[in-house]
Parts: C-alpha cells; structure tokens; sequence
C-alpha cells in the first residue's frame, strides 16, 4: 500500500508531539519532515523524549517539500500563525492541509486565497471533509461542548444553555506562563474568560447549522484544572423530553460515529485520557437535562481529531492509527 506523506509544520509542542507519536505508528502514514525554526538539526526525541528508541526523525527548516513532496501538511503553529504562513510561503496545490489552530474555523474566515477550509467535526460534517481539500480542525473546548449538544441542535431544542468545563494544563499549549506552571496549578483550580472563550463562535455556528431557526444563549465558564489532560464538561438546558426519549436520541444521532460514545454510566476522565474517544452521559432531573462530556484535550480536542480528518480525507478507516488505550488507572 502506498503510504500517505506527511509534512508537520511547528513539531515542537504539544499538539505536533502528540500528532508525531500518532503518526509514526500509523500504517498508512510517512513523515517526509517536521518543520521546527528553533530545533532545526535536533532529534525528535530530544525535544520529545519519550520517543527516544520509537523514531530517528530530526527537525528541519527545510520546506522544499510544500513544491510537492508531500501529500498533506499539518499546521501545529499558535493561533494566528497559520494565516501567516501561508501567506509566507507557497505550497502546491495538490497537498491537502489541516490547520489545528482557529484562524479558518469560522465560516467568514473559512477562505484564503483559493483555499477554503471546511470545519473538521467529523460527527457533523463527514461527508464534507471526505471531500475537502483543506480542514479547520476544532477547538478541544468547541469539540467536547458540540458533541454535547449537536443532538439537542438537530431535534431544535436548543434556547439557553449554561455550560461549565473544565481543562488540563495541556490545553493551554507548552509556553511557560503562570497559571500552567507546576506550582500554580497543583491544589488549585481557577475560572478564566467567563462567558467569553474563544471557542464560542465555533460552537455557535456548528448548532446553528443543524438548528437554523430561533437564537442559541450559550453561557459557557472554563475552568483551569490541577490535571494535565482531559476536558470534562456539564452542559445545563430546559428539556421536556423524557430520559427514555433523550436516550433514544443521542444513540441514534452517534450511531454510527466511530469515537461517540453514550454511556449509560457515570462518566469519568480516565476513560477518555490517552484515547481519540468522547464520552457523554445524560442527566435528567425534573424539566433540567445536564449533559456531561468528556474528551482529551489533546488527541479528540486536536491532534486525534486531525488525524480521523486525514483518515476521512484519503479515504482511509476513519479509526486508522487511532486504536488507542486509555490510561485506566
């Protein structure tokens, strides 16, 4: 079989390592190169350590092969560089590309040039990305809110919301900043941009695809975590429905969504750490629903999720290279 080649720009931190271990290990992937300005001529696994002995890639400045070389670039840069490079720098036509920041994720910023990204959230728009040719890959936030509240959107029970999450230090990416360093973190949990997240225009635009008629109130408040990994949110909506009905129709929206899962359980993070999975879990109380998700910030809130896109846009087994374990214990 012939292998899909890959190039990664901005290899160096979280999202780009957690892309290079999935990828080194998937069976239909070749990693042409990984592009890091500052690490150009280390290994890999000097900048990733845990990959020492699994792969003798090094860093390179080198993009000759964006002319062609390549088959699909993943661009794992902060959040407005995407935009920047490629306005900096030329790349074939032919070569597909996955941007895992926000800069194409809403539709009035969806085009550049002759590029149109389409929203990479396979649970809502898999026909769209297997034909795509460019990809906003979600938010972690906007991913585990949607898959939430996507069914409620398509049955058009959707008016006010009030959603709480909580993330890992992860999701705050690997620059030291104060509030992700060890000493700040450890016993400690924090609220931060109440009600104004950046991951709220995605999230709107997603419901109102599937539920165009009236207006959404998403009140959303993130919360830091003492973790590193793994988002747990709890969504609150007046919902008429009984548990039954509910029940009934969040299996049928996700069932055949290859890591959506409905659990008949209490849910819990561990079940989702280390795995490309979301788990959601349904609570009614009276006239309230609250809606409990959960997923890893950063393989379903990024770098997993890019790679079921790459697996939908060549026409792969969505789950290629995505049989993952969860930590457990």
């Amino acid at each position: 079989m012939q292998k899909i080649k890959v190039g990664i720009i901005g290899g160096a931190g979280y999202t780009g390592g957690e892309l290079i271990r999935l990828l080194i290990n998937h069976p239909a992937a070749d990693i042409v190169f990984i592009n890091s300005r500052s690490n150009a001529g280390k290994p890999v696994s000097a900048i990733h350590q845990d990959l020492l002995g699994d792969t003798e890639l090094f860093f390179s400045d080198d993009l000759s092969a964006l002319g062609g070389g390549v088959d699909v670039v993943f661009l794992c840069l902060g959040h407005g560089e995407s935009k920047k490079f490629l306005e900096g720098n030329t790349i074939a036509d032919n070569i597909k590309i996955i941007d895992l920041a926000n800069d194409f994720r809403l539709s009035k910023q969806s085009v550049i040039g002759n590029r149109k990204f389409v929203y990479g959230l396979p649970e809502l728009n898999k026909a769209e990305i297997k034909t795509a040719q460019h990809i906003a890959n979600p938010g972690c936030f906007a991913t585990t809110i949607q898959l939430g509240l996507l069914p409620l959107a398509k049955a058009g029970l959707l008016e006010e919301i009030y959603t709480t999450g909580i993330t890992g230090s992860t999701g705050a990416g690997q620059s030291l900043s104060a509030t992700s360093h060890f000493s700040w973190r450890a016993n400690n949990i924090q609220a931060y941009k109440t009600l104004t997240h950046q991951h709220l225009g995605e999230i709107g635009e997603s419901l109102m695809q599937l539920q165009s008629k009236g207006t959404i109130d998403l009140n959303f408040v993130p919360w830091r975590g003492d973790f590193t990994r793994g988002i747990f949110i709890s969504s609150t909506v007046h919902c008429n429905l009984s548990a039954e009905e509910l029940k009934i129709l969040y299996k049928d929206f996700y069932k055949n969504a290859a890591f959506t899962f409905v659990s008949d359980q209490p849910i819990f993070l561990k079940q989702v750490v280390n795995t490309n999975k979301a788990i959601i879990q349904l609570e009614k109380v009276g006239s309230k629903l609250v809606v409990h998700s959960i997923a890893d910030n950063l393989l379903k809130g990024a770098s997993g999720q890019a790679v079921q896109n790459m697996n939908l846009m060549f026409g792969l087994a969505e789950t290629a290279g995505l049989r993952l374990k969860a930590a457990g214990f």
